[in-house]
């Protein structure tokens, strides 16, 4: 299993595992045992993995996914059934983060405190969001990695707790870049375009893309859309311009990495070290 790009910042960090345990399960990782972290894993093709209350899909080739949320516990555990029936428990141990908090103002009121009329469309739009992120499909793009969707400045960061016109919201699921309008938007890796909108409430023009096994990204606030849903990208093409429609400030592209539901954040998955740990 090859990643183009897991390249420096953090160190993958893994607990130590029983000996009896590491030979049985033939697993091996990469990426980042953090909060917001994306790691793939390898296992005997034919293994069964649960992860908490979810059924990992596991490739013809072994091939599986995690992830773990802004919030996860430091203890975890992963399931595996191997193909001969037998099922171990695997631990895992999760490194926290410390998050910031984020305050932006001058916000229009519309757009932090929304009118009656404006939750339907924001309800129908959230509908759109969550059919692309509960895709589970056979797609092994992200093994392509991520690169970078735009160049600029760092104006947001992940899990910041964002305090909107004074008054606090969820935290941010994403990274915002700033940068001129019309600055051309690639895609982060290969995958197939499952969701372009041409005008969301809070997000305006907004591209998702399925990268596989239920991670998709996402890019917003965007000036023009160059691609049609269902087309397929390979990582590095254009699929539109930085811009700042829905509810912004200033032009910038919000981007996000998800998988399913659960929002991880991009830098560490663009800027990881690229480590394999076996444990066979």
């Amino acid at each position: 299993m090859s990643w183009r790009v897991w390249g420096g910042l953090l160190a993958v960090f893994l607990c130590a595992l029983p000996v009896a345990v590491t030979a049985q399960t033939n697993l091996s990782f990469e990426g980042h045992f953090i909060q917001g972290g994306l790691v793939v894993g390898q296992t005997l093709p034919g293994s069964k993995i649960k992860h908490g209350d979810r059924q990992v899909q596991v490739s013809d080739t072994g091939v599986f996914v995690l992830g773990f949320g802004r919030d996860a516990p430091k203890k975890d555990s992963l399931s595996v059934q191997l193909p001969n029936g037998q099922n171990v428990l695997q631990p895992l141990e999760v490194r926290q983060q410390t998050y910031k908090t984020t305050r932006i103002d001058g916000l229009p009121k519309r757009k932090v405190t929304p009118k009656e009329e404006d939750l339907k469309r924001i309800r129908n739009d959230n509908v759109k969001i969550g059919k692309v992120r509960q895709l589970d499909t056979r797609l092994t793009d992200f093994l392509a990695g991520f690169v970078w969707p735009v160049k600029g400045r760092i104006s947001g960061i992940f899990g910041s707790q964002r305090i909107l016109n004074g008054k606090p919201r969820r935290p941010h699921n994403g990274m915002d870049i700033a940068a001129p309008q019309g600055t051309p938007v690639l895609a982060t890796s290969d995958g197939v375009v499952q969701l372009v909108h041409e005008d969301m409430f809070y997000s305006g023009k907004t591209v998702m893309i399925d990268h596989g096994h239920g991670v998709t990204s996402v890019y917003i606030h965007m000036n023009k859309i160059i691609v049609e849903q269902g087309s397929r990208v390979r990582q590095g093409d254009q699929i539109g311009t930085v811009g700042m429609t829905g509810r912004t400030t200033g032009p910038h592209l919000h981007w996000g990495i998800n998988l399913f539901k659960m929002p991880l954040d991009p830098k560490l998955i663009v800027a990881g070290e690229k480590k394999l740990t076996r444990t066979d």
